[in-house]
């Protein structure tokens, strides 16, 4: 990859699990009633005709692994375990009476913090007490984030014995270096042994996730990560770019000093050597970061266009209603989002009174809306047009000026009505989305908010 490119490039900006951007919220216009108005309308339009999706935010960790950005509580207290899954279940609860008749649940995601952090029997009453008031749509799909030094032979069999057919375990690298950099340490056996027994049992669908970019990380580790994964066979891989965002607050990333990271070229040339690597053995690229094996739902899904993004990542299934639980989760109406409050105890107080933990949303103007499908079309399907009607917006004459410079780097095609992402332009499909981005044109960051592309 040219060095100009790189240098390019290289610039802060989102990963577009939403459009507009979490800091580009219109906070000021949302509120309670607006949230429950754009649920139920999104219900109503949505429940019996593809149903709807469920992420469970389950936040606790026994210890803090210095790469991560997400939300999460340290803690080796498992008395939380009860009090926080009767919470989730209340916040179920009140969600169901606001819609008013049972939703048919067609996608189910526990994810962290460290799912496997709770015992087997309070998962168990978990989803128990979700679908106690909720139908499972007949092409339903649950899968859960494991932790291969915590996930026992118990969780994985009561979980598939539940419906969970796809799972997916955090391996970053095998590197010992990197792993005590990230405190992360975990051995390959461990990773082995959880993959082996999710296959005995017949888990359909089996992920792993790789970073690229960790500290001190270097080619001989990305290609030694990658042979060893090669050797267990998942079914689909997330090769992310590691986020380096230290200035969010509660986040642990400061185990490593910003000299000890990969660079430009260096972390470049890890993603490449890497991406050749997953080719040869098999893997496909189906989005952003994301690729799989053809046998897998997620790879027939990109082949027959039917892919989705949203907060949970990927998706084989699109819904158009997804709501969030647990503390700092995040929901999507289509047409509008609200997040949770990121205390516990301001998230238990909150349903003590009955009421929806959100603090925080925007709701999607017609604009939002339109953007939204272009973005989702580039990360999704690595194209977009804007032939259809309710697809044109004004400022596109605008936005081509811009992706001419793209054009010429060989990064994307110009249609009349479309465009289209090369090959080489894959790895920049998030600067290609921030030229449709117009709130993030409209308003450039005055601090840091996201994270460098490259």
């Amino acid at each position: 990859m040219k060095h100009s490119l790189i240098q390019k490039y290289n610039v802060p900006g989102p990963r577009y699990t939403s459009y507009p951007t979490v800091p580009y919220w219109n906070e000021a216009d949302f509120d309670y009633d607006k949230w429950v108005a754009s649920l139920k309308k999104s219900f109503a339009e949505s429940n019996t005709s593809e149903g709807i999706s469920l992420y469970i935010h389950l936040p606790f960790c026994e210890s803090m692994c210095t790469f991560c950005g997400c939300h999460k509580r340290i803690t080796k207290n498992h008395s939380l375990e009860d009090p926080y899954i009767k919470a989730v279940l209340k916040e179920w609860h009140l969600y169901c009476k606001i819609l008013g008749e049972k939703p048919i649940v067609k996608e189910l995601h526990l994810g962290g913090g460290t799912p496997t952090f709770f015992s087997v029997k309070n998962l168990e009453d978990l989803i128990n007490g979700i679908f106690s008031h909720a139908t499972k749509h007949a092409e339903c799909e649950m899968s859960f984030e494991g932790h291969p030094n915590n996930t026992t032979r118990e969780h994985l069999q009561k979980l598939y014995n539940l419906g969970f057919r796809r799972v997916s375990f955090g391996v970053q690298d095998y590197s010992l270096k990197v792993q005590k950099a990230i405190n992360r340490v975990q051995p390959f056996q461990n990773v082995a042994k959880v993959t082996f027994q999710a296959r005995e049992i017949g888990y359909t669908s089996i992920g792993h996730d790789i970073i690229f970019g960790l500290p001190f990380q270097e080619v001989l580790d990305v290609v030694d990560t990658i042979e060893k994964t090669k050797s267990l066979l998942p079914d689909r891989l997330a090769f992310y770019s590691y986020a380096h965002v230290p200035w969010i607050k509660g986040n642990g990333q400061r185990g490593f000093k910003d000299e000890d990271l990969p660079r430009d070229e260096q972390k470049r040339m890890l993603y490449e050597i890497g991406k050749t690597l997953l080719d040869k053995n098999g893997y496909h690229e189906i989005g952003m970061d994301h690729f799989a094996l053809k046998k897998d739902s997620l790879y027939k899904a990109f082949e027959n266009g039917n892919l989705h993004r949203n907060f949970m990542g990927y998706s084989a299934s699109k819904t158009q209603l997804m709501i969030g639980l647990g503390v700092s989760s995040i929901g999507d109406s289509w047409y509008g989002f609200a997040q949770n409050v990121k205390n516990l105890e301001d998230y238990y107080q909150l349903l003590e009174w009955d009421k929806l933990p959100v603090f925080k949303g925007h709701i999607l103007t017609d604009e939002d809306l339109i953007i939204r499908k272009h973005i989702l079309n580039l990360m999704c399907k690595f194209e977009t047009s804007w032939e259809e009607k309710g697809t044109y917006f004004e400022e596109i004459p605008e936005v081509m000026l811009q992706l001419a410079e793209m054009k010429e780097d060989g990064l994307i095609s110009i249609h009349e009505n479309s465009i289209k992402v090369t090959e080489a332009g894959k790895p920049f499909v998030r600067n290609i989305c921030m030229a449709f981005d117009l709130r993030l044109k409209r308003k450039a960051p005055e601090r840091e908010l996201f994270s460098l592309t490259v």
